[in-house]
């Protein structure tokens, strides 16, 4: 059964150069195969994205610009990881309820899953995944 210690942040390659830096998600940065790209951005202030947890998908969250905090649970357990740096993303594996909060102005959020969209892998309500998280489905 996976915690919220199995969700953890990773460095990117960064290349720097006088012109600005360079940063490369490719081969095996993240341990999965990469199956969506997805971004989000224009956050409202006060705004919260995620909401959920994943059957089976895991995703890498980086804070392209700005930043915002990844709150994660458990079911347990809490925790919360501030992204605010292009060249450092966070890996959160399956079983993990994610909400997204405190966007700064002109943030973007880059995510890449593991898996392609398909609504049955998703847990969207609170109650039922601390159910699922103890057996109980």
């Amino acid at each position: 059964m996976t915690t919220i210690h199995d969700a953890i942040t990773l460095d990117i390659a960064k290349v720097h150069d006088t012109r600005g830096n360079l940063s490369v998600l490719e081969g095996n940065a993240v341990p999965f195969e990469l199956k969506r790209v997805y971004y989000l951005y224009d956050i409202p202030s006060g705004a919260r994205r995620g909401g959920h947890s994943h059957k089976n998908q895991q995703e890498f969250l980086v804070a392209l610009s700005g930043s915002f905090d990844v709150v994660l649970n458990d079911g347990n357990e809490q925790k919360t990881v501030t992204l605010n740096k292009p060249n450092v993303g966070l890996l959160i594996v399956n079983g993990i309820w994610r909400e997204l909060q405190n966007f700064s102005s002109g943030s973007v959020c880059l995510v890449l899953a593991s898996d392609i969209f398909e609504e049955e892998d998703y847990i969207r309500d609170f109650e039922e995944f601390k159910l699922s998280k103890n057996g109980i489905s």
